[in-house]
């Protein structure tokens, strides 16, 4: 076994194809005397070389028109692992391995993979995975505790965590690093990261109230999920705990009945987050009702200015939630006129900018 570097990159079909560089200096371009031969109109023929720095890292020298993370090369740069290289419109990434030599086929073996002509850069691989692997190590990683309160007295009964980061070199917004983590088919990954950190890092700052925690739609019936939430249950027996069940995880009734039993074993209960941002998921509810049912804040904001038939359908889901023994929520309240109105219609619970914005893991 030994390191090699290569380069991973797709075909026009779609098929995953992965280039070893058994050999430096290594030409690309769409000449036949290159060693890697891209066909592709974009390239010229002797297109870009990589050597062997002095330091020991891939240095590429650009002859005309390459891009190193969507940055343009100005006649050399030196790569690193995970670096994502447009020769022209071609995409590759840069990948470092340990492989089995005599498992490499040469060069003139390999098949000539051909790009389409368009100087687009395409965007098949993401950006920032090293950067996101230490995220997920702990680099960078934060949270944040809403308060939920009660609607009438405002004494607060829980708080909702949610994910933060400040890695210097990934976007802030969980939105954002969630779209990179989606397309790096890592979204479960971000969320596993996310909540460990709320529950070993801000739960205790927070005992004894109810801690809300949230679920990403493609883990949550997973037995890997049942089974953190049976550990997290034997090391804080007394912990008070919520999840929260997102709107497009709810398809699957027998799933759901099953994995509400679970959680009743586990004296876990559960909520149904964002109701009414899609489907409101009414047979749901009345076949497998929820603990608490937090109304996403789209139905929320600007209920007081809303057309009465607006409030009506409002007032009427509030009713049918409450007929199922559920606690309903109302998410995203942020200021007294709002607040009015939901107490008006029944909800018990509030969370909101009114009633406490997010503090942050240190100030807790």
């Amino acid at each position: 076994m030994e390191k090699l570097w290569s380069l991973e990159s797709f075909g026009t079909d779609g098929a995953h194809i992965v280039f070893a560089i058994t050999q430096l200096p290594c030409r690309i371009g769409r000449g036949k005397e290159s060693d890697l031969l891209i066909s592709n109109l974009g390239l010229s023929r002797s297109h870009a070389v990589l050597i062997r720095d002095i330091s020991g890292q891939l240095r590429l020298v650009d002859e005309n028109g390459t891009f190193v993370n969507r940055q343009r090369v100005d006649g050399y740069c030196l790569l690193n692992e995970n670096d994502i290289i447009h020769f022209a419109s071609a995409e590759f990434k840069l990948r470092l391995s340990l492989v089995e030599q005599n498992a490499v086929l040469p060069f003139d073996e390999m098949h000539t993979m051909v790009m389409p002509d368009n100087m687009a850069l395409s965007e098949r691989f993401a950006p920032n995975e090293a950067e996101f692997d230490e995220l997920i190590m702990g680099q960078g990683l934060s949270g944040a505790a809403q308060p939920i309160v009660d609607a009438l007295t405002r004494k607060i009964i829980g708080y909702e965590f949610l994910g933060r980061a400040h890695h210097p070199l990934l976007p802030n917004s969980p939105i954002e690093l969630f779209g990179l983590a989606e397309a790096m088919d890592r979204e479960l990954d971000l969320s596993v990261a996310f909540r460990d950190f709320g529950l070993n890092t801000m739960a205790p700052r927070v005992m004894g109230n109810t801690l809300f925690i949230n679920v990403h739609p493609k883990e949550t019936f997973s037995e890997i999920f049942m089974l953190s939430l049976k550990r997290l249950r034997q090391s804080s027996p007394q912990l008070s705990v919520v999840v929260e069940i997102h709107e497009a995880a709810v398809t699957d009734i027998d799933k759901l009945r099953e994995f509400a039993n679970n959680l009743a074993q586990l004296g876990i209960r559960f909520a149904y987050d964002d109701f009414g941002a899609g489907q409101a998921r009414l047979l749901e509810l009345a076949d497998v009702p929820a603990h608490f049912v937090k109304f996403d804040m789209a139905l929320i904001r600007g209920l007081h200015k809303a057309s009465e038939r607006k409030r009506q359908v409002v007032r009427d889901l509030v009713k049918m939630v409450l007929a199922t023994g559920s606690v309903p929520l109302a998410e995203g309240v942020e200021d007294e006129d709002e607040a009015k109105i939901c107490i008006e219609m029944g909800f018990q619970l509030i969370q909101g900018y009114l009633t406490g914005r997010p503090i942050p893991a240190d100030s807790l």
